[in-house]
Order: structure tokens, then sequence, then C-alpha cells
């Protein structure tokens, strides 16, 4: 009876080591202020960020590090999603996914949204409406 109630919590224990987690969804901590043209959002990859010019939808990765050839902005989007006369401070906000790439991008004056997703390879990189 020893032997196996032993058993027993040896197995449950390995079990409950083996046990999936729900994965977290990231947490941004950012102001209501809407005054400002752009904003930092933190990917869940320490080094990198996407900036977000919160009139017009323009985005870029920005990656941050101790080594010069490590610290960057590259393109994610330089194109205008509205027209100039519709551009808005704080129109745009980017939405953090459970997934380490991708984002939604929300348009909150008339709800249009993006998949964004950034990447280190430029071939993988993409901003793709969500219809």
């Amino acid at each position: 009876m020893k032997a196996r109630l032993i058993t027993l919590v040896i197995l449950f224990f390995a079990k409950s080591s083996y046990s999936q987690t729900e994965p977290q969804i990231p947490v941004q901590n950012i102001s209501t202020d809407s005054s400002v043209v752009y904003r930092l959002f933190a990917t869940k990859n320490m080094y990198n960020f996407i900036k977000l010019n919160t009139r017009n939808g323009q985005m870029s990765q920005v990656q941050w590090g101790a080594d010069s050839d490590h610290r960057f902005e590259s393109t994610l989007s330089y194109t205008s999603l509205v027209s100039e006369r519709e551009e808005r401070n704080g129109r745009f906000f980017l939405y953090p996914t459970t997934n380490i790439y991708n984002f939604l991008l929300l348009d909150q004056f008339d709800g249009r949204m993006w998949q964004v997703q950034w990447n280190f390879d430029n071939d993988k990189k993409m901003v793709i409406r969500i219809y």
C-alpha cells in the first residue's frame, strides 16, 4: 500500500510538472493622453518595440542594444492609412496578441483593423487589413 501511495505521488508531481499553462496576454502600460503623435509598443522580445504614428498608422520596428550594429529602426509600414485631412493624434492604437510577432492595429475612429507582424526578416514583415 505504501509503495502504491508513493508511486501515485510521484506520478502526480510528474504530470503537474509537464502540464501546460495558459499563454499570458501581454500588458502595455500606456497613458490615456491622446495628444501624442508617437507611441512605443513593447513586443515580447525585450530588445524590440514598434513605433506607431498615432495620426496616420505608419509604423517602424525599433531595436535597441549595447552594440551599435544591434540598434536600428526599420520600416513596417510607411503608408498612411488615412488622408492628410483625416489625421488626428491618438487615432491609431496597437493591441498585443499572444503571438510574439503579431499585433492588431485599430483605427479608433472608424473601427478598421489590421494585422501587424514584425520580424527580423523584411519578407516576413506585414500589415494586412482585416475585413
